[in-house]
């Protein structure tokens, strides 16, 4: 599943940099995570690198996007792959 941040993010900039997808990006008020990169760091890592830095726990698994392992597998194969040229 991909994960979110809460309004409790106090905009401290840790988990931008950790993110290998480059899912993190500043919003209009705190960071936001794009739910179409964010793999929870599978295929990377064994665990979460933005949660891992976040001093606040303001990051949570998103609701609205309940993904098996296996397709976070799934998703982060098809960031890293290069698209074919015609």
């Amino acid at each position: 599943m991909a994960l979110t941040i809460t309004d409790v993010c106090i905009n401290c900039d840790a988990c931008e940099p950790e993110c290998p997808n480059n899912a993190i990006y500043q919003g209009e008020e705190i960071f936001e995570i794009d739910p179409a990169k964010c793999t929870e760091c599978v295929g990377h890592f064994e665990e979460s690198q933005c949660t891992r830095v976040c001093p606040v726990e303001c990051i949570i698994p998103n609701p609205e996007y309940a993904e098996t392992r296996q397709q976070l597998l799934e998703k982060y194969q098809r960031l890293v792959t290069p698209p074919c040229l015609p």
